[in-house]
């Protein structure tokens, strides 16, 4: 399949599920499996403040697959020592997210467009040099790395992190 047939499959796929998106899954009730076990876990732990799971088997677009599993009691999160004492870190992780365009672009790049001429072609995400200024503070947030002759991608370990942030600000 030539490059301008495998886009033009790419951008049909792409406009179908913004068309349409599917709907979001709920658990059955009384389904919640990893909840039961990760509270035997915190259990075994002695963790009485209890914790946070989350976890995720994904495939891409590109056929990339990812598995991610992350969990930390509750206070290991409420503890400031996990953070730079003023929380600085996870502001900057958070504020890189906070800009539409900047979601569009990650969005973009899971769905397998990756270089920054690609980037810049899409309506409605700025000047090539906003494109640059998005990725940038993405790359500092450590949401993104750049792999080479312009080229972004999400890093294994942040891709169900980021579907997860993602799942949750969606009402």
């Amino acid at each position: 399949m030539d490059l301008e047939a495998r886009v033009a499959e790419l951008e049909r796929r792409l406009d179908a599920l913004e068309a349409d998106p599917p709907p979001r899954p709920e658990a059955p009730e009384g389904d919640f499996w990893a909840l039961e076990g990760w509270k035997e876990r915190l259990a075994a732990l002695g963790a009485e403040t209890g914790g946070v799971l989350f976890t995720g088997a994904v495939t891409l677009p590109t056929g990339e697959r990812y598995a991610w599993q992350q969990a930390a009691p509750t206070t290991d999160l409420l503890d400031e020592g996990t953070d730079r004492a003023d929380g600085t870190r996870s502001a900057d992780s958070f504020a890189a997210l906070g800009h539409p365009v900047r979601l569009r672009l990650l969005r973009e790049i899971l769905a397998g467009r990756r270089t920054a001429a690609e980037l810049t072609a899409l309506d409605g995400v700025g000047t090539s040099g906003q494109v640059y200024h998005h990725l940038r503070q993405l790359v500092a947030a450590g949401w993104l790395h750049t792999t080479g002759r312009g080229r972004h991608e999400v890093p294994g370990a942040r891709v169900v992190p980021l579907l997860v942030l993602l799942s949750a600000a969606t009402p």
